[in-house]
């Protein structure tokens, strides 16, 4: 077996006894880091620091990656103008943020027999809403709701400024 040490210096090749009285003599441990090659490739290393140091990469990657919110708006087929252009207002705040916006119109009774008047609604909340959000997903049916899926629009993206110190 091919023994490479924890610098990464090839050291040959050895039998596994004496590759693992190697790793003994060292206080390391003898991993095995490529079993199909021809000989099987063994490294040592400390595995209780190098399974830390994994655990630490993958705490930071989870730390670095952003999480995208949804956060929904509801409406009604019968939303009147003003309440319309309060959701938009509250829309914008949340695109602003970051979040994706699931516009709902849900319906009640016998109102589900007019969806092209939620359809009309859904598109001028759209429009309203203007060039700061993308329609991701155009308004679909499901039951007894009808939704839109808006995303921040990634052209109107402001720049992240940092704060200037203040002179004294």
């Amino acid at each position: 077996m091919r023994v490479i040490d924890e610098e990464g210096n090839q050291l040959g090749v050895f039998p596994i006894q004496e590759a693992l009285r190697l790793a003994f003599d060292r206080g390391l441990d003898l991993v095995e880091v490529a079993p199909n090659a021809v000989p099987p490739v063994c490294r040592l290393l400390d595995f209780g620091k190098y399974q830390f140091d994994k655990q630490k990469k993958e705490r930071e990657a989870r730390k670095a990656q952003k999480v995208i919110e949804i956060k929904e708006i509801r409406l009604r087929p019968r939303t009147g103008e003003h309440d319309l252009d309060t959701k938009v207002r509250q829309a914008l705040s949340f695109l602003e943020e970051g979040a994706k916006v699931k516009v709902t119109v849900r319906f009640r009774g016998r109102e589900i027999t007019h969806p092209e008047i939620a359809r009309d609604q859904l598109q001028e909340f759209a429009t309203k809403v203007g060039a700061a959000a993308v329609i991701e997903a155009t308004p679909l049916l499901e039951g007894k709701n009808l939704f839109m899926m808006l995303g921040p629009n990634p052209a109107n993206k402001k720049p992240q400024t940092q704060p200037q110190p203040q002179a004294e």
